[in-house]
């Protein structure tokens, strides 16, 4: 579709869909890692923001195991 109505931006769109999906499948995976992983008791979601939230030593102690 976007090739018709771009047909000289020469975009590949396949490949740039693919690597969209590989970003957030690993981004999914190290947020679902903080949540529901093993060892990894101090996280938590806020709904409302919809971020996740950690004390200060939780997130160090992350990110000095990852």
């Amino acid at each position: 579709m976007l090739e018709k109505v771009l047909p000289h931006a020469m975009l590949n769109v396949k490949l740039n869909l693919e690597s969209r999906i590989r970003t957030l499948k690993r981004d999914w995976a190290i947020i679902y890692d903080m949540l529901s992983g093993k060892n990894n008791s101090g996280f938590g979601l806020d709904e409302h923001r919809q971020l996740v939230v950690a004390e200060y030593a939780v997130w160090n102690s992350y990110i000095n195991s990852h």
